[in-house]
């Protein structure tokens, strides 16, 4: 499986312990996609502090340009390193306060239809965004492979029973 990860990604995943081939790219929104599925699917990935940190001042208004572009897409999600705890218990550099915080992001999920993805580490943040990237291919293939079943029947000779 081939992973594009976005040229502007500042840490990106190894995905060593995935079959992963990691190829970097310039991606219209989020930082990992697939090839060829770039308008269609994209992974947006935030450490805690990142996340944070989107959610005031100009960082927000960019961040929520981002959203309405993941909006359009099959597979659009944030997946973020921290947990819905580290939120509560102020785990981040910023004044923010959680409870703003947790309503900025419940916010966005409601207005862009995004899913927000609290991974709790690193590792699982990987992980859950090489599951989400395979799960979509597999869909893709099975579509494809669906497409190809009724193309066949489809193509399948007429028999004209008035014709000798």
């Amino acid at each position: 499986m081939i992973v594009l990860v976005d040229s502007r990604e500042q840490a990106p995943f190894p995905f060593i312990r995935f079959n992963v081939q990691a190829e970097r790219a310039g991606l219209p929104t989020g930082d990992y996609s697939l090839p060829g599925f770039e308008d269609k699917a994209a992974i947006e990935r935030k450490s805690l502090d990142d996340l944070v940190s989107c959610l005031m001042g100009k960082n927000r208004d960019r961040f929520e340009r981002e959203l309405t572009r993941g909006k359009a897409y099959e597979l659009f999600a944030v997946v973020c390193e921290g947990s819905y705890q580290d939120i509560a218990e102020g785990r981040y550099r910023s004044e923010m306060k959680p409870q703003a915080v947790l309503q900025s992001i419940v916010a966005f999920q409601v207005r862009y239809g995004v899913n927000f993805i609290m991974a709790g580490t690193r590792q699982a943040a990987e992980y859950l965004t090489f599951s989400l990237l395979e799960k979509f291919q597999r869909e893709i293939e099975e579509r494809w492979k669906a497409l190809e079943r009724g193309r066949k029947k489809g193509a399948a000779p007429c028999h004209d029973p008035g014709a000798s």
